[in-house]
């Protein structure tokens, strides 16, 4: 059968994994750390999804590149080594990605995570072998900006009307539009339904297990 897309490009927090408690608590021990004024947990939860440059000057305006630093520095910190709070797969991810794979078709991430913690994650999930494809935001220009998904795009050689970019946020769906690929939204991660409506995903699922009938549902 025909597919509609070749390539299926996934975001990681909120998308594959459940760690948006476990990314906001980091964050606030990281600004707790250097003794700034704490965001409240919604602002924090907001900026999931981008890199943590741009991250940081969102929660802080004002931010010079330095304190950007420490507040990455300790966030790092946190997140790879002291903080035990649980990130567990969102139900169906990985069966749906078996086979996905199994199925023929080319999967990668996107993720706003730096590369030291995707390889982490995927080492720990078993993941390591499913994917095609990975980029991160040390690599690469952060969401919304298309460049982590021309670089898929470019290294797998599919074009960009070959592509689905499926995510939980609008920096998702903006990036998916600024690279001139599909959107797929999905509403259990950090953004709600109706900012991620705004962008006019091609659809919005309620769990990531829905995939494939959705994909199967394609003209």
């Amino acid at each position: 059968m025909q597919k509609a897309y070749e390539l299926l490009v996934f975001d990681w927090d909120g998308t594959l994994m459940d760690s948006e408690s476990r990314i906001v608590s980091c964050m606030r021990a990281a600004i707790t750390d250097l003794g700034l004024e704490l965001p409240d947990d919604g602002s924090i939860s907001n900026i999931i999804g981008l890199g943590l440059k741009e991250a940081i000057c969102m929660l802080f305006p004002a931010a010079d590149e330095m304190l950007a630093k420490e507040v990455i520095g300790r966030y790092r910190h946190h997140f790879l080594f002291e903080n035990t709070t649980p990130t567990p797969l969102f139900t169906g991810a990985k069966e749906v990605l078996h086979a996905l794979k199994s199925e023929g078709y080319l999967l990668a991430v996107a993720t706003g995570k730096g590369r030291p913690g995707l390889d982490r994650v995927l080492n720990s999930t078993e993941f390591d072998q499913v994917f095609h494809a990975t980029r991160c935001a040390d690599e690469a220009f952060s969401k919304p900006h298309p460049d982590m998904l021309l670089q898929i795009l470019d290294e797998l050689g599919v074009q960009a009307a070959d592509a689905l970019m499926i995510g939980d946020t609008e920096y998702d769906m903006q990036m998916a539009s600024n690279a001139g690929t599909a959107a797929l939204a999905v509403s259990y991660g950090v953004h709600s339904m109706e900012r991620l409506l705004q962008h006019e995903p091609l659809g919005c699922l309620d769990a990531i297990s829905e995939v494939s009938d959705w994909l199967s549902s394609r003209p």
